[in-house]
């Protein structure tokens, strides 16, 4: 889903902001020595050049001075590493009061103020602050151009549309009518008197237009909320080397709406005012106290917070006595079951069972049949019935006679006969003699009697 774009916090009115090109590789050193003469002639207090970082990617230069009205400024210079021929380099400047215009310039302070130095170039489109910029010939270049500049939210841009082309006295930069405080922050587009329908081409998306004879203040990137594309366009200017009254008014106007921080400019302005090195006397002696002020309050704070919990240790330790008042010791701890076994070894511990159980199950090799004896075969003789296979005669069991496997005579029903004669009957007293008949006499032989055989 789509974010909504981060607010920047607004522009605060003590501070001044810069950013800009020096093309070569010198402008160390030149500000080096502009600092020196300036602090040599006094009109700047004092300048401390930070040392250089071995994973830095700028050198940062601090300068101090006192404005019209012994208003103090200070200012923090950061140069890039030089690239592509060239250094960019951003200046923050805070004062102790609302910013006037008619200050001097803080660029001045770091860098000469010589026609011919080359600090001065914007980075956004390439082109000087105090002088004059043409726009070029070809209609994709003046569109690139002014695109580039509506979009820088660094410095101000205005266009001028030539009506006729001027003289040399029209030839000069209109930045020299401009406030000291202004002439480092403002660059000039020149259209040539055909230039004019390419130039409100080019500049139709952005809802202005240059008036014929006339010059309109673009609005930036971010635009202000109380820019109004008609109060900041002039309709004549005068190329005569006359002042532009009307376009230094609506410069200065538009200079004082308030504007969001540009890209880099929240952390110039955090550098100026938390990395501050360059401190007189009184400002380090109010910087001790400062510090001794919040280790004094954050000592307070660590007496509350341990008084805070030495009253929770002695009330956690009160609930801990009376519960064990109450509920006694605590029961002896079970001991821990043993632990259970890994996934691998259940596993591992199944598939043996199940490796035992399937050699249980599996059949003989010769089948269900019974494995034959050796010995025998198809033309073995049959034994007769009753012998062995040795030839001997195998006992029969009783009952059966000689005569074959006849089985014996089934035992008489009750009453249908004699009982047998080892048996006494029923009639017979105590003293009847009891005996078994002979095997010859059929019975007739008088038994024993029980007093015989007792004796």
């Amino acid at each position: 889903m789509p974010t909504s774009p981060t607010v920047r916090p607004t522009t605060p009115p003590t501070v001044w902001l810069a950013r800009g090109r020096h093309l070569g590789s010198a402008a160390e050193d030149s500000v080096l020595r502009t600092l020196r003469r300036l602090k040599d002639s006094q009109d700047i207090d004092d300048f401390l050049e930070l040392p250089e970082a071995e994973d830095a990617h700028e050198r940062v230069v601090e300068a101090r001075w006192r404005a019209p009205g012994e208003v103090t400024v200070r200012a923090r210079l950061a140069l890039a590493r030089a690239s592509a021929g060239g250094q960019e380099w951003t200046l923050a400047a805070e004062a102790e009061q609302p910013w006037d215009p008619a200050w001097p310039s803080p660029a001045t302070m770091f860098w000469p103020d010589d026609p011919d130095a080359t600090w001065d170039r914007d980075v956004a489109t390439g082109l000087r602050f105090r002088g004059v910029n043409p726009l070029p010939e070809d209609d994709k270049d003046v569109r690139r151009v002014l695109r580039n500049a509506v979009r820088s939210p660094w410095n101000i841009h205005f266009v001028v549309h030539e009506a006729m082309t001027p003289d040399h006295r029209g030839r000069e930069a209109l930045a020299r009518w401009l406030p000291p405080g202004l002439r480092h922050r403002v660059i000039e587009h020149r259209a040539a008197p055909q230039q004019l329908r390419v130039v409100n081409w080019a500049l139709e998306d952005f809802g202005v237009q240059v008036p014929r004879g006339g010059a309109v203040v673009l609005p930036g990137a971010p635009v202000p909320p109380d820019y109004d594309a008609a109060g900041f366009s002039v309709r004549s200017v005068f190329l005569d080397g006359s002042e532009p009254e009307g376009l230094i008014a609506a410069l200065t106007a538009f200079a004082a709406l308030p504007r969001p921080l540009p890209e880099g400019g929240d952390a110039a302005l955090t550098g100026l005012r938390e990395e501050w090195h360059l401190l007189t006397l009184e400002e380090e002696l109010a910087r001790e106290r400062r510090l001794v002020a919040m280790y004094a309050e954050a000592l307070e704070a660590m007496t509350k917070s341990r008084d805070l919990y030495r009253e929770a240790a002695e009330r956690a330790h009160e609930a801990l006595a009376a519960y064990r008042e109450s509920a006694g010791a605590a029961p002896p701890r079970q001991p821990s079951e043993a632990p259970s076994l890994s996934p691998l070894r259940q596993l591992t511990r199944t598939l043996e069972r199940l490796k035992g159980t399937a050699k249980a199950l599996r059949p003989s090799p010769a089948g269900d049949a019974p494995a034959s004896r050796p010995d025998e075969g198809p033309d073995r003789p049959v034994p007769p019935p009753g012998t062995g296979e040795d030839g001997g005669r195998v006992p029969r069991p009783a009952g059966t006679d000689d005569g074959g496997d006849r089985p014996a005579a089934a035992p008489q029903p009750d009453g249908g006969g004699d009982p047998p004669a080892s048996f006494p009957r029923a009639d017979d007293g105590p003293d009847a003699p009891v005996g078994t008949a002979g095997p010859d006499d059929g019975g007739d032989r008088p038994a024993k009697t029980r007093g015989a055989e007792r004796g």
